[in-house]
């Protein structure tokens, strides 16, 4: 059984120079499938990644009760500072001996502004003071300075400044009718708060006219259990009512929201195309049966096997969806990995990020890819395998 498998199968695969036009469209059709796969879930991988890699265990972000983002956010600076001196928030003492929290209040709100591309966006713009650079150690100054206290100064992250027109170091920008000057770049090892811009946090009140307000305060705790501690805290502190999450599972549900639609709307097209390449699979190999009926019905004569006959149809099958397979996930590869895109985040604003092309993506590219072989070759097997073999003797070449 194994011998006329493999006898079949081989002049299957050698005589597919004959078939050559039906066989593209099959390799063609696969690759297309897997292409735009790879294309559309390496996006939503890069939002994910880029979203998640934000968040830290051991930092926690706190918000007005009832809060669940940022831009929704609402707290007094009275309260800002008894938050600072609440268990479970690290603090440092300067040269003095006072006491120094690793706390950062906040504003965070977004501006429209002009890409690079012509069209218009919401960059994320952040009111903070020093503490935001020593809760945030990840963030670093890589071209220019940081902004000065007081001044209408801007440090651009990174990513922002890959999309929005503007904001190279040395310009000057208008935000809400006043003028900023751009003085820094900064780097945040790929994170979401590269596609941030941020400014003194006074300076940004008065601009913004938000008062006595801030949105939120990000904090670094001395350990990650070190949350359930400072919940306590302020639950029973009449002077506060706050919502609390731990910067990473406050960006993990982020990616979640910003990410659902990317991979449903990929799931989707690459299901509508695997069921046209399919059809184009069924085509061909219908056709390459018919083309080989009388010589089926030879090797069907001379005792070889219907499972043979089935094995060596599904082969050629299987060989033209992974040629396709691979042509497409190199495609993919070649076109999306590390490219980079700018996507609405969950409160509307630009977040700059780069496709991720994982292995695992392609090997669910190379696995859609067998499985439309597999679907397209069986019937057109099991129709050769069927074949009346004295009808097939007559057959006519």
């Amino acid at each position: 059984m194994f011998r006329q498998i493999v006898a079949i199968s081989s002049t299957n695969l050698q005589t597919l120079h004959t078939r050559l036009g039906a066989s593209s469209v099959v390799v063609i059709g696969v690759a297309g499938v897997v292409f735009v796969l790879t294309a559309l879930l390496a996006m939503a991988n890069g939002l994910k990644e880029t979203l998640r890699s934000t968040g830290e265990a051991d930092r926690v972000l706190i918000l007005g009760k009832g809060s669940h983002s940022e831009i929704n956010g609402s707290i007094t600076r009275e309260q800002a500072g008894i938050l600072a001196g609440e268990p479970g928030i690290v603090a440092t003492h300067d040269a003095r001996g006072l006491r120094i929290a690793l706390a950062s209040p906040e504003i965070y709100t977004t501006a429209n502004l002009t890409r690079r591309n012509g069209t218009r966006a919401g960059l994320p713009l952040r009111g903070v003071g020093d503490a935001a650079f020593r809760v945030r150690p990840e963030v670093t100054i890589i071209a220019g300075r940081r902004f000065e206290p007081g001044r209408f100064e801007l440090v651009v992250g990174d990513g922002a400044a890959r999309v929005f027109a503007g904001l190279s170091v040395g310009d000057r920008i208008s935000i809400k009718g006043a003028t900023f000057d751009v003085v820094g770049h900064f780097a945040a090892v790929g994170n979401a708060t590269e596609s941030e811009a941020w400014m003194d946090v006074d300076v940004m009140a008065n601009v913004f006219r938000r008062g006595p307000y801030l949105q939120s305060v990000l904090a670094r705790l001395e350990s990650p259990a070190a949350l359930t501690t400072l919940t306590e805290a302020i639950e029973t502190d009449r002077r506060l009512s706050n919502s609390l999450f731990r910067e990473s599972d406050f960006y993990a549900a982020q990616s979640e929201r910003s990410t659902h639609l990317m991979t449903v709307v990929g799931i989707a097209a690459a299901a509508i195309m695997a069921l046209g390449a399919t059809f184009a699979s069924l085509n061909s190999l219908y056709a390459a049966v018919a083309a080989r009926t009388r010589e089926i019905a030879i090797l069907r004569a001379l005792g070889f096997s219907a499972t043979a006959v089935i094995t060596s149809v599904l082969a050629e099958s299987l060989a033209l969806a992974a040629l396709g397979g691979l042509l497409g996930a190199a495609l993919g590869w070649a076109a999306f990995d590390g490219a980079s895109m700018a996507s609405v985040g969950a409160t509307y604003s630009q977040v700059a990020f780069r496709f991720a092309v994982t292995p695992r993506l392609l090997a669910a590219g190379f696995g859609l890819a067998l499985s439309i072989g597999l679907v397209g070759g069986l019937l057109p097997a099991m129709r050769a395998a069927r074949q009346n073999i004295v009808v097939g003797l007559r057959t006519l070449v």
